[in-house]
C-alpha cells in the first residue's frame, strides 16, 4: 500500500537540499546570473549550483531566461512560487536573531 502524499514532507526534503535555500534567499533580492548567483551563495561547486537550478527550475521554484547564446548568458529569478518562500527565510532570520548569537572572532 503506498503511503500517503505529506506536503510538509515533501517540502522539507526539498528545502533541506544544501544550498537550496541559500539560493532562493539570494535570488529574493531579485534576478541574477550564473555567475552572480554563485558569489552571493558562496562556497558552493558550480555543478552543485547547476544542478540545484535545475530541479528548481523544474518544480516551478525559479525561472531560467536565456538572454545570448554567445556568449552564453542565463538569468535566474523566482517564480511566484519562489517568491512565496520570502517568508520561510523570515521566519527563519527571526527565529535565528532570537536564539542564535554570533560567534565570537
Amino acid at each position: 500500500m503506498a503511503e500517503a502524499f505529506c506536503p510538509v514532507y515533501a517540502a522539507l526534503n526539498l528545502l533541506q537540499e544544501k544550498w537550496t535555500l541559500h539560493i532562493i534567499r539570494a535570488l529574493l533580492e531579485g534576478p541574477k546570473g550564473f555567475n552572480e548567483l554563485s558569489r552571493a551563495v558562496g562556497g558552493v561547486n558550480p555543478a552543485t549550483l547547476s544542478q540545484r537550478l535545475d530541479q528548481l527550475v523544474r518544480l516551478g521554484v525559479v525561472e531560467k531566461r536565456v538572454e545570448s547564446y554567445m556568449p552564453p548568458r542565463t538569468r535566474y529569478s523566482l517564480t511566484e512560487a519562489g517568491r512565496e518562500l520570502e517568508a520561510v527565510i523570515a521566519a527563519i532570520d527571526r527565529w535565528a536573531r532570537k536564539h542564535l548569537k554570533a560567534p565570537v572572532a
